[in-house]
């Protein structure tokens, strides 16, 4: 049986990896909720060696344990090497017979609630702007930490639009959720104690941004691409 974390669980696994590969082992088995003794048995090897892999710094797995493990992770050895880093997301080729399905209110609430990166759209002096922001859902609203007078704290007082989106590149495939509302800053006291209480991480963008932006949801809409 998979192990089953809520979606906003933090990985104790993979935030105790030591090396990159263990990281990117760890979080792509957690993310599918396999355990290590599940990825262990399908890639043939020992659950103590996988545990190996993503806590010792020192860990230098060979290519046909790395092919075994990125074939039961569904990604590939180039992505828990981190040889795509640097590259766009969907870069691969199309699946034989995709379908697109629109998610239903609940499903797209449901895949907004897992934080992490979004982007947010929204129109400035110098024209669009489209910017990566890391989020938290609180009380129903995308809560956004910036500095005042960067972009993204223009959007205050403005109606914006923020996205989300997985992409699968092993399978071809993906959601994406699309949220349209108003934004609005917060000072109050407590309500900025309150999301600071909550906030699942602070910006990986680093330096003082302190400044709290909530986008209430108007209307809210999602699709994803399904492989038969």
């Amino acid at each position: 049986m998979s192990e089953q974390r809520p979606p906003n669980a933090v990985s104790a696994t993979a935030d105790r990896a030591q090396s990159d590969i263990g990281r990117r082992i760890a979080r792509r088995r957690e993310e599918l909720g396999l355990t290590r003794e599940e990825t262990a048995k399908r890639a043939c090897t020992a659950p103590r060696y996988v545990q190996y892999l993503e806590e010792n710094a020192t860990a230098t797995p060979g290519t046909s344990v790395l092919v075994r493990l990125a074939d039961v992770l569904h990604t590939t050895v180039a992505a828990l090497r981190g040889g795509d880093a640097d590259l766009p997301p969907g870069i691969g080729r199309a699946a034989g017979h995709p379908e697109m399905i629109d998610l239903s209110d609940e499903e797209c609430r449901a895949r907004l609630s897992t934080h992490g990166v979004g982007r947010i759209a929204m129109d400035t002096p110098d024209g669009p702007f489209i910017g990566p922001l890391n989020y938290s859902v609180i009380d129903g609203a995308v809560a956004f930490r910036t500095a005042p007078g960067a972009t993204p704290a223009m959007a205050v007082g403005t109606r914006v639009a923020f996205e989300i989106d997985h992409i699968d590149e092993a399978l071809s495939q993906g959601w994406s959720v699309l949220v349209r509302g108003r934004a609005r800053a917060v000072s109050a006291p407590d309500t900025v104690r309150r999301l600071e209480e909550l906030a699942y991480s602070a910006p990986w963008a680093g330096g003082e941004r302190d400044m709290w932006v909530c986008i209430d949801s108007v209307d809210i809409s999602g699709r994803r691409i399904a492989v038969r």
